[in-house]
């Protein structure tokens, strides 16, 4: 028998050159090839620019969207050099542009702290586009040169005269990396807003070129234009951030200083709000896990705080210390600190693991926060206030919890008895379903797959936890009942591994109620359970609007525009394309289901409607002979086997995976929509009424 290393050899070794590797495992760079890695193309070349900015050399950045996918990132800041590298005898440019880890940023003093890949973001981004330009402008020379798939079209060359210093990188995201390439300027403008409050003074434009504007004298625009410039920096951000909250003390407190050799900013107010908002930065980079940085800063303000309210009073001898969450409640902080040499644990670079960020944090905050404290009696009260509440509120909910849930679900008693439960016990094939109402649990119930689907019936609506303590919100017999069925327990014990079904389907009816009722819901697991969400345990069933019948023949729609659909169909009319562009629902793995955001405010454009049956927007609405709608506005309308035929079928159905690509944005949603202050909810409903449909009244 032949050695069956024999033919392992030399030759067996592969070697990529030159940028091969980023195409080869993009994922390793860029973290994705889907939304969040097409994205992160524009975060790398935007922060070269914002580098240069940081260091003093830049103060305004634009960002264009520009038509065929393109994106254009330009600075006024010094110019990449275009000079010959002495170790690869070719432009600077070209060598930063194509080379993977060379940069202004890994060695001498071109920048004392920066963000991105650490010099090989404008290399990947070139890796990964199809095309890429780069345009050097140090007066009085303009530079060019121009990429293919991340190789040279021709050498560094002069393109004219100028009068200004900066770089414009512009490029365009291969299709065969990315296979959809569509930007959200939603996202983008989160990001770059984000980044403009980190860096006070400093002017970001972004302009949206994608498609050319009308004006009200029907003259063509060429973008849409959104600029921010933040003199307040992080204070600006925190006031941003409370925008539609209630504010405990009316001084936002603030200290930006050097220690360690890192520079520390940390701005913080508490609000009149169970939640709190902590945000860390480092090098301007999101740490989403947090870090050392952010484990200083809890470790001083607990302890800051405690000292000064045993030392006024606030605490007496007997009474126990303020804990890190009661500290933590109603508290928005941004801390952000700029270092030379940033470890990140993760090529994502999530937390920040440099041991000394902690000391310096923890030095900072400890002696600023405990001096503003002392000059600050009155705002010192209100946070003393705000805290020792939440410390009350926290005994209580701790003695709820061991009521509820130790003697509950945790210690092998019974489950809830409205719950039908399922037989199986593989919690990766259980899927558990929360009915609204008794009428439309009964019709699940009887409709099911008892093996693998488990159904909850709500009486009602649940309480709104967004306005409500923990304690409170256990005392809700719907809560606890829901909370005990899926079998994680809730905040300190909460354990995802004993989660009983791996799919938990919000049911509700397709009106005002049931909208109200799934609301509720979204915000009892967006509070108390964020880690179902991410897992992606989530979601939203989606029973039909219509039940479509002709002759023996039946359909089901699911919206309006499907409907329409199947009605002209039937009826033999000619069904717009328009329309057929606008159902964007795609079947996606495991038999679930992606549905695109669609703009409802643009309805089948182009169509002219000479039929007796439609309106001016191609949307059928007067009765077409032999064909009959029925409209369901509740679950309990439908019999078993027709829930089970639209709705609880893995084979038909469709389920909405509920997602939290910005949790920033979405806890400001629920602050609006669900919290205590009407004018902001009013305001909302305002602004979004008009792209409401089929309001049920």
């Amino acid at each position: 028998m032949a050695d069956k290393n024999s033919s392992y050899s030399a030759k067996d070794i592969q070697v990529l050159e030159g940028l091969e590797p980023v195409r080869k495992r993009p994922g390793m760079y860029i973290g994705s090839t889907g939304v969040e890695g097409l994205h992160h193309l524009i975060w790398e070349v935007f922060d070269n620019s914002l580098d240069e900015a940081m260091a003093g050399h830049a103060k305004n950045i634009e960002v264009s969207l520009l038509q065929d996918n393109k994106v254009s990132v330009s600075d006024d800041g010094r110019g990449i050099p275009t000079d010959i590298h002495p170790k690869t005898k070719k432009s600077a440019l070209e060598t930063a542009a194509t080379t993977l880890h060379a940069g202004g940023k890994f060695g001498g003093d071109s920048y004392k702290v920066s963000g991105g890949l650490h010099g090989v973001g404008l290399s990947v981004v070139n890796a990964l586009s199809s095309w890429m330009k780069a345009e050097v402008y140090r007066k009085p020379d303009i530079f060019v040169q121009e990429y293919k798939i991340g190789k040279p079209l021709y050498s560094v060359k002069k393109s004219g005269k100028t009068d200004r210093t900066g770089t414009t990188i512009t490029f365009q995201p291969d299709p065969e990396i990315f296979k959809e390439i569509i930007f959200d300027i939603d996202q983008i403008l989160n990001h770059l807003r984000q980044q403009a409050y980190l860096t006070k003074g400093v002017k970001i434009l972004v302009k949206d070129g994608r498609e050319p504007l009308k004006s009200e004298d029907s003259k063509e625009l060429s973008s849409r234009d959104y600029s921010f410039y933040f003199e307040g920096g992080i204070m600006s951000y925190v006031k941003y951030l409370n925008r539609h909250e209630v504010p405990k003390h009316d001084n936002i407190f603030y200290i930006g200083k050097e220690a360690e050799d890192i520079f520390v900013e940390v701005a913080l107010q508490y609000v009149e709000d169970v939640q709190g908002r902590e945000l860390s930065f480092a090098n301007n980079i999101h740490t989403i896990e947090g870090g050392m940085h952010l484990t200083g800063f809890r470790s001083a303000i607990t302890r800051t705080l405690n000292d000064y309210a045993r030392k006024n009073g606030y605490l007496k001898e007997k009474d126990d210390n303020l804990s890190g969450e009661d500290i933590r409640e109603g508290l928005t902080v941004i801390i952000s600190v700029k270092l030379r040499e940033p470890q990140f644990e993760g090529q994502t670079k999530a937390k920040l693991g440099t041991p000394n960020a902690r000391t310096a944090v923890e030095t900072v905050v400890g002696q600023e926060f405990a001096d503003w404290l002392e000059r600050n009696p009155t705002d010192a009260r209100g946070v003393l206030e705000k805290v020792i509440l939440a410390s009350k509120a926290r005994l209580a909910a701790r003695a709820a919890r061991e009521t509820v849930l130790r003697k509950g679900a945790l210690e092998g008693m019974t489950l809830p008895g409205k719950l039908s439960d399922c037989s199986s016990r593989d919690a990766s094939e259980s899927e558990l379903f929360i009915v609204e109402g008794d009428s439309a649990g009964g019709s699940s119930k009887q409709g099911r797959d008892r093996r693998t689907q488990a159904i909850l019936p709500l009486k009602g609506k649940i309480l709104n936890v967004e306005k409500a303590r923990l304690d409170r919100m256990l005392a809700s017999e719907e809560v606890r009942a829901l909370i005990i069925a899926m079998g994680t327990a809730i905040a300190e014990e909460f354990d995802i591994e004993r989660l009983r079904y791996h799919k938990i389907i919000i049911m509700t009816d397709a009106d005002v109620d049931g909208a109200h009722i799934r609301t509720l819901l979204l915000t009892l697991f967006y509070r108390y359970f964020p880690q179902l969400i991410d897992k992606g345990h989530l979601y939203i069933a989606q029973p039909p609007l219509y039940k479509i019948s002709k002759g023996s023949k039946s359909f089901w729609a699911y919206n309006d525009l499907e409907k329409d659909k199947i009605i002209r169909e039937l009826a033999n009319i000619a069904t717009p394309v328009a329309l057929a562009k606008k159902s964007k629902v795609k079947r996606g793995q495991d038999n679930e289901w992606e549905v695109e955001p669609i703009d409802d405010n643009v309805i089948a454009e182009n169509v002219e409607s000479e039929d007796a049956e439609g309106n001016d927007d191609g949307i059928i609405t007067d009765k077409i002979s032999g064909v009959n709608v029925q409209r369901y506005k509740g679950l309990g309308e439908m019999n078993p086997e027709q829930l089970w035929e639209t709705t609880l079928s893995p084979d038909n159905r469709v389920l909405l995976r509920v997602t939290m690509r910005d949790a920033q944005e979405a806890d400001g949603i629920f602050d609006i929509l669900m919290g205590s202050e009407v004018p902001p909810r009013k305001k909302f409903i305002q602004t979004h009424a008009k792209s409401v449909k089929n309001l049920d009244i």
